[in-house]
């Protein structure tokens, strides 16, 4: 198989846009285990509220997941023909991939310290799961937003 090296690019976005958040959210959802398990072991009542919080760095991943999807469906991976993309389109493609790549990949770490904290808060005052919670979707909002940047960067390159 033959690509140009505009298609090459847009597969480096792709990569990008799946892996860097994936790691991100790997080590978040570690990060929130490692304490949810330390609370479980004295409160085993908690891990319902746990798990939840545990999910919660996992979103960036998902963001990650279907960019990098529709970079692949928009150059025509799943079709068996990878479409001939110039460097320029190349390049627009992974331009676009880095804000969900990069956000995503610190995001999902800040958000996995903070919701680990948050299970501290929990320990002590099992009522303030929601302020956790709140805590913890402060830092989604950058997430989202830069998934959303992504999306729109995407929808502008021809």
């Amino acid at each position: 198989m033959k690509m140009t090296s505009g298609a090459v690019l847009a597969l480096l976005g792709a990569a990008l846009a799946v892996g860097l958040p994936g790691i991100g959210s790997a080590i978040g959802v570690g990060l929130v285990g490692q304490s949810a398990s330390g609370l479980v072991t004295e409160q085993p009542e908690r891990f319902g509220q746990t798990l939840l919080m545990q999910a919660i760095p996992g979103t960036q991943g998902i963001y990650g997941l279907l960019s990098g999807f529709l970079i692949m469906i928009n150059i025509g991976v799943f079709a068996g023909r990878i479409a001939d993309l110039t460097v320029q389109q190349g390049l627009a493609v992974l331009m676009a991939a880095l804000p969900v790549a990069i956000v995503g990949w610190f995001s999902a770490i800040a958000q996995g310290k903070t919701v680990a904290a948050g299970i501290g808060l929990i320990a002590k005052r099992p009522e303030d799961l929601g302020k956790t919670i709140t805590y913890g979707a402060m830092v989604e909002t950058y997430a989202v937003l830069a998934f959303l940047a992504t999306l729109l960067l995407l929808r502008g390159v021809s």
